[in-house]
């Protein structure tokens, strides 16, 4: 078994904070976007993508610099981001292989995967989407088809860890199974619906549970 992690919002509780920045710039630019719609819509999507969605769907263009904005806004907040309760004491009892798969780019993973004390916990099993294989982000498979590839492990011996749509998306779609995760502090009201609309088979909002979720849906699997 390989036990895939998302990292914002999984690991740690930065989707609050990308959240917060993205809105606030939104907010600069005249367009309503509040903290719970980029929860609910755009949670586990790069700005690139968000701002290329936000374009077709308002049919014309942002600033040219919105990007950068959103980035240097979040970075800021970053800045104080923790690990999810939990996760440490998760990770020590977990027997199985591990790795994470994440749209974010590997100095931003490094950085704040060092700070948050995940780095030696997962290196060099640290995948960043538009960094391997198509280069495509999710909701694409890409980045999970290359982990199991690289890591020699088909497909349905895969779990993943998500909080997000777009990403439970990507895992169904490379084949695996998911299991969501609500314990971030952007959940909101329907989150976990939300996700196993998109395909998860079961929801967590504590990392506690996980061992015992996995071994559930293994010995699910193997009957």
């Amino acid at each position: 078994m390989l036990v895939i992690f998302d990292f914002d919002g999984t690991l740690v509780d930065s989707e609050i904070m990308w959240a917060q920045a993205t809105s606030e710039v939104m907010q600069e630019e005249d367009i309503d976007m509040s903290v719970e719609t980029y929860n609910a819509q755009y949670a586990g999507m790069n700005s690139q993508e968000i701002i290329a969605h936000l374009e077709e769907e308002l049919e014309q263009g942002l600033s040219h610099d919105i990007a950068q904005r959103i980035q240097d806004k979040a970075e800021k907040k970053l800045e104080n981001v923790k690990a999810i309760q939990g996760v440490h004491e998760m990770l020590d009892q977990l027997d199985y292989a591990r790795c994470l798969c994440s749209n974010s780019d590997s100095d931003y993973l490094c950085d704040h995967m060092r700070s948050t004390g995940l780095w030696d916990r997962f290196r060099p099993y640290i995948y960043s989407a538009t960094e391997v294989g198509s280069k495509a982000a999710k909701p694409d498979p890409n980045v999970f088809l290359h982990a199991a590839t690289s890591l020699e492990m088909d497909a349905k011996d895969c779990y993943v860890i998500e909080d997000s749509f777009h990403g439970v998306q990507a895992a169904v779609a490379a084949g695996m199974r998911v299991i969501g995760f609500i314990g971030g502090a952007h959940s909101y009201p329907g989150h976990g619906e939300h996700l196993m609309d998109a395909g998860a088979e079961t929801v967590i909002h504590r990392f506690e549970d996980l061992p015992a979720t996995l071994e559930a849906l293994k010995i699910w699997q193997d009957q």
